[in-house]
């Protein structure tokens, strides 16, 4: 469980933002949300990515596949864009196989957006940046009330 550093789009501060913590991640300095970054494996995902007060982006990637390494920064930037509203985890599936096996993964990178361990969603694939964010934006919206239960899972292949 690792958390990470980011810099804050306003002031360019250096802010550390640990794997796990109470509500949403702000800057120091000017209190604007800041991207949520972490890494998880079998051991800590229950803390790092089923207990997070908000939804969750999981990306089930593979140190070996071209694709997973593509889309990642990718992911980072719809981090960054919704900052304050997702969670990005990351988890190496030939870290945790453990973690793979309770997600069902059977292409990498596959991409899952949990609300409290509750799987909303679910792609596989490498989509660029406007359409992964476009994905997760359609839904976080595609609910019944914010703290309601989901409607219905959605799934992709894109």
């Amino acid at each position: 469980m690792t958390g990470s550093t980011v810099r804050c789009t306003n002031y360019s501060r250096a802010n550390r933002v640990p794997a796990t913590v109470q509500g949403r991640p702000r800057c120091g300095s000017c209190r604007t949300p800041l991207p949520w970054i972490a890494e998880a494996g079998y051991a800590d995902s229950a803390p790092v990515a089923e207990q997070a007060g908000l939804r969750v982006l999981v990306d089930l990637w593979a140190t070996w596949c071209g694709p997973c390494r593509m889309v990642s920064p990718a992911l980072e930037q719809v981090a960054t864009e919704l900052a304050g509203r997702i969670k990005l985890v990351k988890a190496d599936i030939d870290q945790s196989p453990a973690l793979a096996g309770r997600f069902e993964v059977q292409a990498v990178p596959t991409l899952l957006i949990l609300d409290h361990g509750r799987t909303l969603a679910r792609q596989a694939g490498a989509p660029p940046a406007p359409a992964l964010h476009q994905w997760v934006e359609h839904t976080l919206a595609d609910r019944v009330h914010p703290d309601g239960p989901p409607r219905r899972l959605r799934q992709s292949t894109t």
